[in-house]
């Protein structure tokens, strides 16, 4: 996402939190960084740095989660594009922007 964003200014991502069962601490993770709506903590999370714990009360990961079981992930990443399409699995930004795009 970084890379197409600084390559394509034009494109945005909208991130949802959708922390996967298989991953204990992941639920408690996403919940700080939507509280501190930090995406240095989201990188901080990639990398496998240690987070804190949530600064407030929030239900958005609840909901996140909630969303992503309708449209049928089951993983990660997934990514939602403009026409609806699903596109699940990691893809390098030079096949994504084509993608964004069509």
């Amino acid at each position: 996402m970084k890379k197409i964003v600084a390559e394509r200014k034009d494109i945005a991502f909208y991130i949802k939190m959708f922390p996967l069962k298989i991953h204990p601490q992941a639920y408690d993770k996403a919940k700080a960084i939507l509280c501190e709506k930090s995406l240095a903590m989201l990188s901080d999370a990639h990398e496998k740095k240690p987070l804190p714990k949530p600064s407030c009360e929030t239900n958005l990961v609840d909901e996140h989660i909630k969303q992503a079981q309708k449209l049928g992930l089951g993983g990660t990443p997934a990514l939602i594009m403009p026409d609806g399409r699903i596109v699940q699995g990691y893809r390098e930004a030079p096949v994504l922007i084509p993608m964004i795009t069509q």
